[in-house]
């Protein structure tokens, strides 16, 4: 991790330089999990897709004013953040998040057999039940990887509310997502 840092470092001042092949390949490093973040964070692919677009071209039109360079990632996320707040002001989402492609083969939890399809659909599920600010923080935490710090500064709040609205969160999903004879519904 420490040598991409560098490499997007270094990747950022050239494209401050007016070197746009060093930015087309910051986006080709980054577009893959913008993307997928705002696809978690809005549930609708067309929607992710325009502001993934959106958050590379304000990214492009305020790279000078990125203070420091190795810490472009969180920048980048509260870009796509403030972008996908933005477009909830707008409207509201009017679809539920579609399924992954996933492929036939069980998966077997707690000893049943699991589809990854149905696993899918019900995590995106038990996701879409969370409020927006607590989905957001396992997004940012789980599929993103980011660090406490890196997240509190995406979300401008403070840690201990980053680590509350995760913590909630894993325990509403333990919940939602745990089989019938664990919850003692049997």
């Amino acid at each position: 991790m420490i040598f991409r840092a560098v490499e997007d470092a270094d990747l950022i001042h050239r494209a401050r330089g007016g070197d746009v092949e060093a930015f087309n390949l910051l986006i080709s490093r980054w577009e893959k999990r913008v993307y997928n973040y705002l696809l978690r964070i809005l549930g609708n692919r067309e929607d992710a897709l325009d502001l993934t677009q959106d958050v590379f071209l304000k990214a492009h039109q305020n790279l000078r004013k990125l203070e420091d360079n190795t810490r472009f990632a969180g920048w980048l996320f509260r870009i796509a953040h403030n972008e996908a707040y933005s477009l909830f002001r707008k409207r509201k989402p009017e679809t539920e998040p579609e399924g992954e492609e996933l492929s036939g083969r069980a998966i077997t939890i707690g000893g049943s057999a699991v589809f990854p399809l149905e696993l899918s659909i019900a995590v995106s599920s038990a996701l879409g039940r969370l409020s927006a600010e607590q989905r957001e923080a396992v997004v940012l935490k789980i599929y993103q990887g980011f660090k406490f710090e890196e997240m509190a500064e995406i979300l401008s709040c403070p840690v201990s509310t980053v680590k509350s609205r995760l913590y909630a969160a894993l325990e509403l999903l333990k919940a939602d997502l745990s089989p019938l004879k664990v919850r003692g519904d049997v």
